[in-house]
């Protein structure tokens, strides 16, 4: 078995909708930041097939699961025969805008990539983890990115500076498909949080950054209890707050480790689903 491949979250620092394609696609423009939150994946090579043996018995033996997916078309890539079973130990929520399902997509196809020494490029990587979700290509290599089109064009930035970051989920999950159908039916200008973000990070100031998050998904869904959660995180020290992706978590950005450790210690009275984290500077296997 292969050590462990940490499939690490995702958050929207900006999410901008710009536009939909004819396909129906919508088109975005958003700063995305890897954090040290991950799911745990492991692989073991033998058995003909392509297997999966998930924390989360809903998952396991599943087709439908992003990471059979990755592994699927990573087979018919390398035209290898499929022989993997991938274990894997779920701690990012879903429903929750924290990317897990692309991570665990993403830590596959590094993985194969690196164990069987097929020497894929980054860009071949990128172009078979599209197939499986468009947040696929951001997390095989993370960090910090900006992201158009529907998210797999890529830039990468400076990295975030040092900070602490508190996640908090609220009890209801968001579905993408309503957050977007929500979207859609919003009449408003573009909200131009990208172009304000981008300048915070090149000048690597972190209150800055703090202060221009934004979120237009969470502009149109005025979900209450994603208020009453940044509320909580503006009073007990954060930065700026914001909700990350097609929702449902919120992250605050904080200075002081003290008053992070004491929001997580706050929110955990109350939801289930709280995380500590840091900025990750990059995900990359290959």
């Amino acid at each position: 078995m292969s050590d462990l491949i940490k499939a690490y979250a995702k958050i929207n620092l900006t999410l901008d909708i710009i536009g939909k394609r004819e396909d129906g696609y919508h088109l975005l423009c958003m700063v995305m930041q890897s954090v040290s939150l991950y799911d745990e994946v492991k692989l073991s090579f033998g058995e003909p097939g392509i297997r999966v043996i998930c924390s989360k018995d809903e998952l396991s033996g599943s087709k439908n699961n992003t990471a059979y997916k990755a592994a699927e078309l990573y087979f018919l890539h390398t035209r290898l025969k499929p022989n993997v079973t991938i274990h894997l130990k779920k701690n990012i929520p879903a429903q929750a805008g924290l990317g897990g399902g692309s991570a665990d997509a993403a830590a596959v196809l590094n993985g194969l990539n690196k164990i069987l020494d097929t020497k894929l490029s980054y860009e071949t990587l990128c172009k078979i983890g599209l197939k499986v979700g468009a947040d696929v290509p951001f997390c095989i290599n993370g960090g910090t990115a900006l992201a158009e089109g529907i998210g797999e064009k890529l830039t990468p930035l400076n990295s975030m500076p040092d900070c602490y970051i508190v996640i908090c989920k609220p009890f209801k999950g968001v579905d993408t498909k309503k957050a977007y159908a929500l979207a859609d039916a919003a009449s408003k200008k573009h909200s131009g949080y990208t172009d304000k973000i981008l300048k915070a990070i090149s000048e690597q100031d972190i209150s800055l950054i703090a202060s221009s998050l934004g979120n237009e998904f969470e502009d149109v869904m005025h979900l209450s209890e994603v208020k009453h959660i940044k509320d909580s995180m503006i009073s007990l020290g954060a930065l700026g707050t914001c909700m990350t992706g097609s929702g449902s978590a919120v992250f605050g950005i904080f200075s002081n480790k003290n008053k992070a450790e004491d929001c997580k210690i706050q929110l955990m009275e109350y939801y289930s689903d709280v995380f500590l984290c840091h900025p990750i500077k990059s995900t990359k296997l290959y």
